[in-house]
């Protein structure tokens, strides 16, 4: 097939999964013989704007017709097959949507968070879970508690581009992927089309090696951020460290705006490591050094790479038994799940998963198992392949291509389907 890539990139400052995610698809399918084009934008490239350049970035966020002009133009001389969409904020738009349709090329979409439904994606505020915008047709909740950076200002054009554009979503997208059934349950309550909506979790290269031995360190690999669960994370630790501590350090990889108080709460520490942002090659060193990651996130994610980046090393994982993860986790089996929101019940995950070296490496042992058959590359490239021809043959008039079979992961490998025709759950 010949794929037409569509992403704006997030900042290089930051860790991303879902820049992560659309590199190693392309990189998946181009192995397979694929022809795969990208049309991007960059967020770095804000930085080298002038002043009415970036004060008119904002004004881009709820539509971009030059983008519109520009992709379809592009779609008309390339002619690809379908169109895989992944983030369009903050300079590509759902104007990518309409040139789409203005081309008559059908168009697919991964939804990595919860901007369908939500204007940050996250749903969660105030350190809290919050649904005020599910459901809503103008998101005005989000703009009264300035949901995105703290500033109902910076959170208007995110609002405002959930209110207008979403027919133009629903209506404009064949297929949208889904990386979690859990993330499914919530859009289709939220009311989007449940047709169209498949579950086809993130796939994760194979490290090529496994951890040996019983791992040396707990280790956190991610954004260093309230959502992601740093303060719920040093709140059990010193918890730990208050009973003794359990033999092994703890190891925080990452960058993000609690940086500054995980470096000062880490300083003069033995039993901590702060290390900073890690490069792909040192990330996957530390998770096949580990005894075990932990995912402690107060947000209900809507998948989780450092997870399933541990299985595929079959290394366990702690995670917080909610979203995704209750997916991805099978609890005693695969690794373990913490009360969300509990300090005390993720001290209690950490000293078990470390008290025992020999259950410890059973879990690993099933963690990769379950990472051969839900994660891996030719899962994944069969999973990308099926949703591009039903986007395909749905937008010809072909109907859908049947489900294949499923994995048991989630039911069925695509999920609660409906058909075409059928009415909206």
């Amino acid at each position: 097939m010949h794929v037409l890539v569509v992403h704006n990139r997030y900042s290089s400052t930051q860790p991303s999964g879902e820049n992560r995610v659309v590199d190693e698809e392309v990189a998946l399918l181009r192995a397979a013989g694929h022809r795969v084009d990208v049309f991007e934008r960059r967020s770095d490239d804000i930085a080298a704007r002038s002043l009415p350049g970036k004060a008119a970035v904002p004004l881009l966020v709820p539509w971009n017709p030059k983008v519109r002009t520009e992709l379809a133009a592009h779609l008309r001389a390339e002619r690809p097959d379908v169109v895989h969409i992944h983030n369009v904020f903050p300079l590509l738009s759902p104007a990518v949507v309409a040139a789409c349709a203005d081309a008559g090329v059908p168009a697919v979409a991964t939804l990595h968070n919860y901007t369908q439904v939500c204007p940050p994606g996250t749903l969660h505020r105030d350190g809290r879970q919050c649904t005020e915008c599910v459901g809503s047709r103008t998101a005005l909740p989000a703009v009264r508690h300035g949901c995105y950076r703290n500033s109902r200002l910076a959170t208007v054009p995110l609002a405002l581009s959930m209110a207008v554009n979403r027919r133009r979503w629903w209506s404009g997208v064949e297929r949208f992927f889904c990386i979690s059934g859990a993330q499914r349950d919530i859009l289709v309550r939220s009311g989007m089309p449940a047709e169209r909506l498949a579950v086809k979790h993130n796939f994760v290269p194979d490290p090529g090696a496994r951890r040996v031995g019983d791992g040396e360190h707990l280790l956190f690999l991610g954004r260093l951020a309230e959502t992601k669960g740093i303060p719920l994370l040093m709140a059990a630790w010193d918890l730990i460290a208050a009973d003794g501590g359990i033999g092994v350090p703890l190891v925080l990889a990452g960058a993000g705006p609690l940086e500054a108080q995980v470096r000062a709460w880490a300083a003069n520490r033995d039993d901590v490591r702060f290390v900073g942002l890690y490069d792909p090659v040192q990330s996957r060193d530390a998770v096949a050094r580990s005894v075990a990651v932990v995912a402690p996130s107060m947000a209900k994610e809507t998948f989780g790479l450092v997870v399933a980046e541990a299985m595929a090393a079959a290394v366990p994982a702690v995670a917080a038994a909610h979203g995704a993860f209750v997916e991805l986790v099978d609890d005693g089996v695969t690794g373990l799940l913490h009360r969300p929101e509990d300090a005390a019940s993720l001290a209690s995950c950490l000293r078990r998963i470390v008290a025992d070296p020999v259950r410890n490496r059973e879990l690993g042992q099933a963690a990769r198992l379950r990472y051969e058959k839900g994660f891996s590359p030719a899962v994944g490239l069969e999973r990308l392949t099926d949703g591009y021809r039903t986007a395909i043959a749905g937008r010809s008039g072909g109907g859908d291509v049947p489900p294949p079979a499923g994995d048991g992961s989630t039911g069925s490998r695509w999920g609660h389907r409906a058909s075409r025709n059928g009415g909206r759950r």
